[in-house]
Order: structure tokens, then C-alpha cells, then sequence
């Protein structure tokens, strides 16, 4: 097998794509008493599967690494090593699937697997066939709608999201997900759903919330939701600084609550609230923050100069109209 070093790196070490959907969690079967040591069998392939890819971006970041610094080792060597790895895993599947080839979960596990490396047509292909064994598993439907979300047809993630919603209609995942892909595709929404723009936003927001709800301590939903909040015209200023405020009382660290605060202040800078957007970039002290802190202080400094500026002019036009 012939894996580019570009497409394993796309695919372990790039930042998350516009749509940034999530497969569905990895459940375990309830096996009857009989079936456990098939479970047992198929729960040490996903540790394989999960040990690979874990092994794979270890040793690809630290190519990176050796090549920044002025090191690099070979390329096909490297991909030597990641081909031995994801060779291996797949042997495991197919043997594994060869012996028990209605086995749901492996299906999407291994069309999982071939995702995270990039071979989106196999993984398409297990997931079918995983959703044609059992169509009331909604892990297959929410997994093939985030492929439709990335390249179409969005009417049709909708509709995949969907159904897996109403056969599970507790897991925050499904949710999150249609939660995204209505909120970033909007016109299809529109033409979908037949309502308006503000609408379609109501629709978002609403299903993060829902989403929320099951999952209340997710950091990283509850910023989705309220960074969903920049898009929105008119801007609803009230309700995106609640929301970043409610992420605040769910940061773990203080670095958590400094990336917080930058969100807080450029809400407040773009509202006008210069005062209260002036506290919180004041209260962001990581060097790693200093980059997007300085752009905010700089855009803060300016609309002040602005603002002093435009008084000043409106009370020169005042003065020239009394002497008139």
C-alpha cells in the first residue's frame, strides 16, 4: 500500500475542517455470556486500532520535529513505518470480519479507522454496510452524514443526522453535528427546512442546547455554541456574551480561561463595551495569547481614537453652528 506523507499528515496533524463533525463514540456490544470472548477479541482490535494511530502521529510529529530542526530524517522511511502500522491493523480487521462478518460494531470501527487515515471510500463502504446489517444502529447514519457534510449532499446530512437523532435522541454528538451543518450551510437549511435565515440560526443554536443539556460539562461544545454566536447579523451581543460566559465556569485551567477572556473582550470591543473589553484583555497574561491579545488591544485602542475622534467633530459642528 502507497500512502502519501502529505495525506497521513492532512489527515492526523492539520486543524479540524470547516465542518467539524464527530463520528459517533465507540460503544461496546452487550454480549451475552456466551459471546464474551468474541467481545474481548474485538475489544483488544480497537486497542490495536487506537495504539496504531496513536503511534503513527508520535512518529510523524516527531519527524516534524527533527526537520525544524535542521535534522530531517527520511521520508521513506517514514512512510515505510506508518505503512507497517496501518497494514497491520487492516489484516486484524479483515480476518476478524472474514470469521464474523455481521458483526456491526467492527464494520464501524474499521470504516472509522479508515477515515482517520483518509480512505473515505472504504470507510463508506463499512459503514454501509454496517447500517445495512442493522439500520437501527445509529452510529452508521451520523458517520456517513459527516462525509455529506464535507462533500455533499448537504440536504442529505441533514437527513442522516437526523435519523440518527430519533434513534438516539440522547447522544450530544448527533445533535452537535446537525447543530453544525445547519448552522454553516445555511441556504440549504433555508430551502430544506423552508424558513429564514434567523431562523435557520434559531435552529443551530437550539440544537446545541439541546445538545448542551446532555452533555453540560463539554468545554469544547459549549464554545462551538457560542462561537456560532460571530456569524449571527444582527448581532445578538447579550446572548453571546452569556454564552462565553457560561464556557468560563467550565474551563479546567487558567489557560483555558484566558482564551475565554479574549472571546469576552472582542464581543464586548465589537459591541462598544470598550471599558469591560479593555478588563479582560488585561487578565489574559500567556505568552501564548500575546499574538491575538496585541491585534485585540491594537483594534481597541483604534475605535477609542475613533470614538474621541468623532466627539470632537460633532463638538466643532455644534460650536460653528451657535456662531451661525
Amino acid at each position: 500500500m502507497n500512502i502519501l506523507l502529505i495525506g497521513v499528515l492532512a489527515v492526523l496533524l492539520a486543524a479540524p475542517e470547516d465542518v467539524k463533525t464527530r463520528e459517533a463514540p465507540r460503544k461496546k456490544t452487550v454480549a451475552a455470556a456466551d459471546a464474551e470472548a468474541l467481545e474481548r477479541e474485538y475489544d483488544k482490535l480497537v486497542e490495536k486500532d487506537e495504539a496504531a494511530l496513536q503511534q503513527i502521529e508520535k512518529i510523524v510529529s516527531e519527524f516534524d520535529q527533527f526537520a525544524a530542526k535542521g535534522a530531517p530524517g527520511s521520508r521513506g522511511v517514514l512512510m515505510a513505518r506508518v505503512d507497517e502500522l496501518i497494514d497491520g491493523v487492516k489484516k486484524s480487521y479483515e480476518e476478524f470480519l472474514q470469521r464474523n462478518p455481521n458483526h456491526v460494531d467492527a464494520h464501524l470501527a474499521y470504516g472509522s479507522f479508515f477515515n482517520e487515515i483518509g480512505e473515505e471510500e472504504e470507510a463508506i463502504k463499512q459503514w454501509e454496510k454496517a447500517r445495512g446489517l442493522d439500520p437501527k444502529n445509529p452510529a452508521s447514519w451520523n458517520n456517513l452524514a459527516n462525509i455529506f457534510g464535507h462533500h455533499g449532499p448537504i440536504k442529505k446530512a441533514f437527513q442522516f443526522y437526523e435519523k440518527a437523532i430519533e434513534l438516539d435522541p440522547k447522544e450530544p454528538v448527533y445533535l452537535q453535528n446537525l447543530a453544525t451543518t445547519v448552522y454553516l450551510f445555511r441556504k440549504d437549511a433555508v430551502e430544506t427546512y423552508r424558513i429564514d435565515e434567523q431562523q435557520v440560526f434559531n435552529k443551530a443554536l437550539d440544537l446545541y442546547q439541546q445538545a448542551m443539556k446532555l452533555d453540560p460539562t463539554n468545554l469544547v461544545l459549549a464554545t462551538d455554541f457560542a462561537q456560532s454566536y460571530y456569524g449571527i447579523q444582527p448581532t445578538r451581543v447579550e446572548d453571546a456574551l452569556k454564552a462565553w460566559n457560561h464556557c468560563l465556569t467550565l474551563a479546567k485551567n487558567d489557560v483555558e480561561k484566558q482564551g475565554i477572556y479574549l472571546h469576552l473582550a472582542r464581543v464586548e470591543l465589537n459591541a462598544g463595551r470598550f471599558d469591560e473589553a479593555e478588563k479582560h484583555l488585561a487578565l489574559v497574561k500567556d505568552p501564548t495569547m500575546d499574538e491575538l491579545k496585541g491585534r485585540l488591544s491594537r483594534n481597541l485602542e483604534r475605535k477609542k481614537a475613533e470614538l474621541k475622534g468623532n466627539g470632537s467633530d460633532r463638538k466643532r459642528e455644534v460650536e460653528v453652528s451657535s456662531k451661525e
